[in-house]
This record gives structure tokens, sequence and C-alpha cells, in this order.
């Protein structure tokens, strides 16, 4: 039982994307660059594209928090990474050309997974980058270009290593040196296209430069439909409108490959179901997988880095850059067809925050009295009657009860779980083969 209850305690392992930070691992000045790549040719100058460059710096009212960089797309809009924004409510840039500082107006579109954002900054409009979105051929030259230095722009070069998916995500390795106050800043083919966003990926002591790709920042660009939005609803958080116009929304609608879920979301936990609701209407759980099937228990999904996953891909860590605050209510235990949130251990996690994205549903068995008492024994809870009853008529996951967030329970569709749950797995209880969650509507 206690392993069951273990096995969910997952999501989001360390594994860092190493931007950000204040600059703490970065070098701003643009030295090490100079000293650890190689000079680009003359013939190639970048010189021109330093206004359209920035550097950025996000806060939470006052107090700084992380330092990058970003670049124009066009007259009037930017491009940064997400993660570099997520627990921010304010940013400023200064263009690599000058001195002068500009405030970021706001968020016109986000890509959580991908860890880009689309941004629109106050008084400032420069030429936008070209992106290059063709075929790039494996050791293609790669440039960055850093802040001028007395009359010169230093520019380092490398090489395009290959392309690679890391934490299910596209990228291409380069051999650029990219450091965590350098994230974001455009990396540059020959021909003064850009091949895509500059991150830094950090796994223990193993370190990778990539560059997301252009293609993902056009995709982006071409989905920018809604109005400018506060840097505040990168976070958990939705305004007080939006919070009551949620709660008159019925449910949703999971779109699987085994056929449709629909879930109602429960409106005295309105944190859960605004962040579930905002999620849904940014696409962040189109063509995630169903990424933890354990028979008879639950099936689960919202993953970040399952959308691209390889089959030998170990899943199930990245989510969308926060995590929400616990909120166990007695009214609701694990049933069969509720729905909850899994979390991160009590070792890392005093407070039993639960993950950002990642639900779960309760598939769950029938339990007799006796293992019921034996839960209540090793867990020191005790189950109502009414909690026995359903246990052992209906059936549940009884064992999470006190310890997980429920915030919603399925209405019809628990064949389609029924059927999830039978597949086949892996020993990490990853199916063998995929099953998606094709896309999530709204039903008002």
């Amino acid at each position: 039982m206690a392993r069951m209850r273990q096995l969910l305690i997952l999501t989001l392992a360390v594994v860092l994307v190493s931007c950000g930070g204040s600059g703490k691992k970065g070098n701003t000045s643009g030295e090490k660059d100079a000293k650890t790549e190689k000079k680009a040719p003359e013939k190639v100058s970048f010189g021109k594209f330093l206004p359209s460059i920035f550097s950025v710096t996000t806060y939470d009212g006052k107090r700084r928090l992380e330092q990058g960089m970003g670049f124009f797309l066009n007259d009037s809009v930017a491009v940064s990474l997400y993660s570099l924004f997520g627990n921010s409510n304010r940013a400023i840039v200064q263009p690599l050309d000058g001195n002068k500082t500009y405030e970021v107006a706001g968020f016109l579109a986000v890509d959580r997974i991908n860890d880009l954002v689309l941004l629109k900054i106050k008084n400032l409009h420069r030429p936008g980058l070209k992106l290059y979105t063709g075929h790039v051929p494996q050791a293609a030259l790669t440039y960055l270009v850093s802040p001028i230095r007395g009359n010169t722009v230093p520019v380092g070069t490398g090489k395009m290593l290959e392309e690679s998916t890391i934490q299910g995500n596209h990228v291409f390795r380069i051999s650029n040196v990219i450091y965590g106050s350098t994230c974001g800043r455009p990396v540059f083919l020959k021909n003064r296209e850009v091949l895509g966003v500059g991150n830094l990926y950090s796994a223990g002591i193993d370190q990778d430069y990539l560059a997301i790709p252009a293609e993902l920042v056009e995709k982006l660009l071409k989905k920018q439909t809604e109005p400018l939005k506060p840097l505040s609803r990168l976070g958990g958080k939705v305004p007080p409108a939006v919070s009551a116009a949620n709660a008159k929304i019925k449910g949703v609608l999971v779109e699987t490959d085994y056929g449709n879920i629909t879930i109602k979301l429960f409106n005295n936990m309105p944190i859960y179901r605004d962040n579930f609701l905002k999620l849904v209407r940014e696409h962040y759980y189109d063509s995630l997988l169903w990424h933890r099937v354990i028979a008879k228990f639950v099936i689960q999904t919202g993953a970040a880095d399952t959308r691209h996953a390889k089959p030998d891909d170990m899943v199930g860590w990245k989510g969308p850059g926060y995590t929400l605050p616990a909120n166990i209510n007695p009214k609701y235990f694990h049933r069969r067809g509720m729905v909850g949130v899994p979390r991160l251990p009590d070792s890392q996690n005093n407070y039993k925050r639960s993950d950002g994205s990642q639900f779960y549903i309760v598939v769950g068995r029938k339990y007799s009295d006796s293992e019921l008492d034996d839960i209540e024994k090793e867990n020191h809870i005790k189950f109502s009657p009414e909690q026995r009853r359903v246990y052992k008529t209906i059936g549940g996951a009884p064992t999470l009860d006190g310890e997980y967030t429920i915030f919603g329970e399925v209405t019809s569709g628990m064949d389609v779980a029924d059927r999830i749950d039978t597949v086949s797995v892996d020993k990490y209880y990853r199916p063998l083969r995929d099953i998606r969650v094709k896309r999530i509507r709204i039903l008002k």
C-alpha cells in the first residue's frame, strides 16, 4: 500500500534548466564568451543587430529574480524564455546598443513546454530578426553576439552539433558557450538568420548549450491572437473577473486516443480550477502522454516533457514552472473517478505543494474492512463510515487520502479510463504504446 502511495509522489525531480538566477552562473560582461570561443570571421558582421537584442531583468515587486536576454521578432514583438518570467510581475529590458532601459508592458503568448514567451515592451520598437526554419546541416557554423566593447562587437563562433530531444523537447545542441545570464539570446547562422533561442540545460554536472528552434518561435508568433496580459498572469494566479467566469463553466472534455473523459471541476477549489483552465486555454495539454498508468490505482498525465518523448525517455519530471499550495479538503476522498494532483515527496516538499500541471484519475479497486484497517494504522488516518462503504462497494485509492489535493471528478468516460488502465507498461509504469491527450475542451 505504502509503495503505491510513494509511486504517486513523483513529478518534478531534480533536472533543471539553469537559466536566470539573477546572473549567478552567468557573465554579463561577455569576457568569458570571448575567451572561450573563437572570433567569427571578419566578413560575418552582426553589429547591425545589436539594437534588436536586449538584456532582461525580472522582478517580483522590488525583488530581483532572474537575468537573461531576448530579441525582437518584428518592430513591436520580442521573444525571450518563459522560465525567466514565470514568477515575476515586472521586467526591465536594455537593448545592447545603449544604456537606456524600458519596462515590459506584458506578454502576448506563451509556450511553457518549449520555454518561450512573446513580449510587448513599452515605448520600444526595433527591427525584427529573421528566423531560419529550413534544414540545418550538422556542423553548420553558429554565432553569438555580445554587447559592444569600445568600438567592436564581440562575436563568438561555434557549430551546430546535432538535433536532439531533451526533456521531451526538440532542440539543437550547439558548441557555443551560453551562461545563465545570457540565456534567451539569439543564436545566428552564417546567413545572419536566427537558428533559435539560446538556452542552457543542466543535469547535475553535465551541461548542454542549446538553441530552441526558430520554427517553434514562428509557430508561437502565428498563434498570437490573445490581447496583452500582465506578466503576473504567467504564474499560477488569474484575475478575479476570470475566476468568477470560470465558476460558471460546466466542466472539461478530455479527448484521448481511447475516447473522451468528461471532468467536473470543483468550484470550492478555485486556485486549482483556475490554474487548470488557464493551461487548457493555452493548449498546454495538447498531445501530452498518459505517462504513468498503475493498474487498479491511477492513470496520470500533464507532464510537459512527454509531448515529443521517445520510447526510452524518462518522463514525468517537467511541469509549467511553478507549484500550487496544497488544499487537502476532508470533504473529498479518493473514491473511483476522483481527479487529483501528484507532488514531490515530503522529504523535498514540506508543505505538500502540488505539481502545477499534472493530474491523475483514480481508477482504483474495492477494499475489504481488514485492508482499510491496515491503511488506517499505517497512514494514521480514520475512514468515515461513508468512506468505508464507498471503498468496499465502488472502490478507489484510499492510500492517497490526506496526502494529495483533489480538485475534480469524472462525470462520464470512466470506461475510457478503465481501458487506459489495462494497457501494458514498463517498469516505470509508462505505457509501452503511447496514449495521448489529443486536447482538452472547455464545456460552457
